[in-house]
């Protein structure tokens, strides 16, 4: 991903195009970029990353995801007492309201059944504020593998990589299963380390399309498919190829037609493509707001289900892609799974859809964390969620 972002960066923010309708902090910033040479978003200073978080359609190519003209509604009342509840990080006690006064937190919102019973946002940060999402983009690709099936694209999760990508054919990858590419489970061998240039994901991170494939058609099997996990960039993007290949169709306009006009989105946002016209990252960057960030929690706890009672995933699909795969019992399909039966769509420097079926809670957050991964930030979100749910009860 970051290779992606950094390649995208270098191509595109050389055009002035992409300046054109900017505020003028977005302008020096991305004129700022330009003039220094600075390929990546990922590597700005919190100040700068803070602007272009906010602005990536400023930054790289997008596909648009328009609000819908009949939002899911939500109500609102707000419980103040959820500000003092006390957590813990590192033996010592925080309350919910220090988490909300930390700088690195842009937004936070607490949604029990419909109803916002929490939200706040850092003074710079609104509620129509879209908000790159990074890694949460990935339990949706799968979702939208859900709604292929559903709808008769794709026969089976048990249909290899190459029944929908030919060119994998003969491959090691061809003849993985849909399956175990959802579970990062494929068996083949992939380095993930972002501090060596020779790894894979330095090399093929941010490929789409037959750059991927052809890379991927490279790789031999270490592992058989489905017993070990390896997070691996490249096989949600490989998700997202077989995801357009099956529906003959971008993933932007699938996402509209299933989720985001169907449920209801409140607000415009983007998914972010591989180059101008190009194909989305199935991996990363859909901008949206916090308040759909948390519409998309509630539709994952409705199990696909649209306001209007259609269900456009197929039956038992949340219950399988929140259940703990044999590589590793904190992941299924692209969902990262906690106790009380939680799991989470999760991204770099701190992006949250955390959704409690039981508790019949969503809990979504924006941030701008000072490193991507590890930071005393990440622990004191997480624990606050924690905090934020058990004061719920189990429906």
């Amino acid at each position: 991903m970051k290779m992606m972002l950094r390649s995208l960066l270098l191509a595109y923010l050389i055009s002035p195009a992409a300046f054109a309708t900017s505020e003028e902090a977005v302008e020096d910033l991305l004129k700022r970029m330009a003039e220094e040479k600075v390929t990546s978003v990922l590597f700005l200073n919190d100040a700068d990353r803070r602007i272009a978080f906010a602005h990536l359609d400023r930054a790289a190519p997008t596909r648009a995801l328009p609000a819908s003209a009949t939002p899911y509604p939500l109500g609102t009342s707000i419980d103040a007492s959820l500000a003092n509840l006390t957590y813990e990080v590192d033996g010592q006690t925080y309350a919910v309201k220090d988490l909300l006064a930390q700088e690195p937190l842009m937004g936070m919102v607490v949604v029990k059944g419909d109803t916002i019973r929490l939200e706040h946002y850092a003074d710079d940060h609104k509620p129509d504020s879209r908000w790159v999402s990074f890694s949460v983009t990935k339990s949706f690709t799968s979702t939208l593998i859900g709604a292929a099936i559903k709808d008769g694209y794709i026969t089976s999760l048990d249909d290899t990589v190459a029944d929908y990508l030919p060119r994998l054919r003969g491959t090691d990858y061809g003849g993985v299963s849909i399956r175990h590419i959802l579970q990062m489970a494929s068996g083949i061998a992939w380095n993930e380390d972002y501090a060596d240039p020779e790894s894979d994901v330095a090399k093929a991170g941010g490929l789409q399309g037959s750059a991927l494939t052809d890379y991927l058609a490279t790789l031999k099997r270490a592992h058989p498919p489905g017993e070990v996990f390896n997070y691996n960039t490249a096989e949600t993007n490989l998700a997202g190829e077989v995801l357009r290949a099956a529906i003959g169709n971008n993933a932007a306009e699938y996402m509209n037609a299933k989720i985001w006009q169907a449920f209801g989105m409140e607000h415009d946002a983007t998914w972010l493509l591989t180059e101008p016209f190009g194909q989305e990252t199935g991996g990363c960057c859909i901008s949206a707001s916090l308040r759909d960030y948390a519409r998309l929690g509630i539709f994952a706890k409705h199990e696909g289900k649209l306001p209007s009672g259609e269900n456009i995933l197929p039956d038992g699909w949340m219950q399988a892609a929140t259940a703990p795969s044999k590589g590793y019992s904190g992941y299924g399909y692209k969902w990262w799974l906690l106790d009380d039966d939680a799991y989470t769509a999760s991204g770099i420097f701190g992006q949250m859809i955390y959704v409690n079926p039981k508790r019949d809670l969503v809990i979504a957050v924006h941030s701008n964390a000072p490193a991507a991964v590890g930071t005393e930030y990440h622990k004191h979100y997480r624990a606050a969620t924690d905090a934020i749910a058990q004061s719920f009860d189990a429906e």
